[in-house]
């Protein structure tokens, strides 16, 4: 799709995503970015699919180590399906 041009860009407002040398890069290579309304985290997949799905999965346990937390975290993102990840960009369409 980067070379095809065929897809756009979101992201939020963060700092990082707003410095100069991102808003040149994402100019220089012709890219459509969606705007971000302030303090919209109701906008972004990550804040109402993402986040509270992987949340809900990982309440109430304890992890011994670190690499206890990574695997029992991409188990959960393998977990969802192609459906789920469907829906919630219906839902983003319609919030956006």
């Amino acid at each position: 799709m980067w070379s095809s041009g065929d897809w756009i860009l979101h992201h939020n407002n963060a700092p990082a995503h707003m410095a100069l040398s991102v808003q040149q890069f994402l100019a220089r290579n012709n890219m459509t970015v969606i705007p971000h309304p302030p303090h919209s985290l109701d906008l972004a997949p990550c804040d109402f699919f993402l986040f509270p799905c992987m949340k809900g999965q990982m309440k109430g346990k304890r992890f011994v180590d670190v690499s206890e937390v990574k695997k029992k975290m991409l188990g959960v993102l393998n977990n969802i399906s192609t459906e789920e990840f469907q829906k919630c960009f219906q839902h983003w369409e319609k919030r956006w």
